[in-house]
């Protein structure tokens, strides 16, 4: 696919929180070392409720059902780009789909983003880019995490990255290889308990700090295996429903105890990771930022220099980097990392659809 010498692409993130759907027009320009980036555009469309329903309950749908919810979301997926580039005035030349995550089982072999790319390149009249994860399963890999590269390319001067969406994830150079894994559950389990008080989430986390750390909880948490494997790893709804909840279901105690140590887990959990990490800042995005009391616990628990940017990049960093991430596989090169993921090789992922 030709691009121009400064493409602009825009990017699509839905996330496993369901805060809604994340579109980001970047613009891009090659440098000497990494790219250079400009965030021309970018909005967050809440989810209707019908939608959240939808996307929540997708993992326990047939076959049928889920197929036609694929189509029907890459098509939602299109309309709103469409609708945002004319609202401000903008041509893209492609759009790059993360796309919504419902199945993610790599050790089996698959993984599954709806949101189809013929349907989305046909109602934004754009080339589309998705299904970025499944040919880096296919080499072996954990087709996760993506971000890395873009990490690399764009916030090299960082010394990790890490982003609080619905999954903690962190990404660093170590001895010139990039590596990057999951590290825990943050806004799935933050929202989840907050929705049991009405709220859709836990807003600066005032229910958590109002808690009390349950320290039976806390410690089954921490003592998960996950936490302590080593190499590629990644996260799914799967482990969170079977592992996580499993855990938390045995326990009855009120949701502002649960909230608090569950903030407590993820701080602790953040700093772990932090220890095989030169000291220097740290930067930190997605939506769990708006957490002042998370944040508070982790500078508690870390040794690193948090550094929380703008609102823009905070939101849609990694609507972002799906962008330079699609503008790779337009380009034929390499966007994902066998060092992240542990497959046998680096690959070009993505499925290019032409409207």
């Amino acid at each position: 696919m030709k691009l121009t010498s400064t493409p602009i692409i825009a990017g699509l993130m839905s996330g496993t929180s369901l805060d809604g759907l994340d579109i980001a027009v970047c613009q891009f320009n090659q440098q000497d070392e990494g790219w250079g980036y400009r965030i021309l555009a970018a909005a967050t469309i809440p989810y209707p409720e019908e939608w959240t329903d939808k996307l929540r309950m997708a993992y326990h749908m047939q076959g049928r059902d889920l197929w036609e919810l694929h189509v029907q979301f890459g098509r939602y997926c299109g309309v709103q780009l469409r609708n945002l580039l004319d609202e401000r005035g903008l041509k893209a030349e492609m759009a790059v789909s993360h796309g919504h995550t419902v199945f993610h089982q790599p050790s089996s072999g698959y993984t599954v983003q709806i949101g189809d790319g013929a349907a989305l390149a046909a109602a934004s009249g754009l080339p589309v880019v998705c299904d970025l994860r499944s040919l880096d399963v296919a080499h072996g890999g954990q087709g996760a995490p993506l971000v890395p590269l873009g990490d690399a390319l764009l916030f090299g001067e960082f010394a990790a990255c890490i982003n609080l969406g619905g999954y903690g994830n962190i990404s660093f150079d170590s001895a010139g290889t990039r590596l990057a894994f999951d590290i825990c559950p943050v806004n799935n389990i933050l929202n989840l308990l907050a929705r049991k008080e009405g709220f859709a989430y836990d807003k600066g986390g005032h229910l958590a700090s109002k808690g009390a750390i349950d320290a039976v909880l806390l410690q089954e948490w921490n003592a998960l295996p996950y936490y302590h494997l080593t190499g590629p790893r990644s996260l799914g709804q799967e482990w969170f429903e079977a592992e996580f909840l499993g855990i938390l279901n045995r326990h009855n105690l009120e949701v502002p105890d649960l909230l608090r140590t569950a903030t407590e887990h993820i701080a602790m959990q953040l700093a772990r990771v932090l220890e095989v990490v030169d000291p220097g800042q740290v930067l930190f995005t997605g939506g769990g930022c708006f957490n002042t009391f998370l944040l508070k616990r982790i500078r508690h628990h870390i040794r690193h220099t948090p550094v929380v940017p703008d609102e823009i990049l905070i939101n849609y960093k990694e609507a972002l980097i799906f962008a330079i991430l699609g503008l790779l596989r337009a380009q034929e090169k390499d966007n994902c990392l066998a060092s992240v993921t542990g497959a046998r090789r680096n690959c070009s992922g993505g499925a290019i659809y032409l409207p």
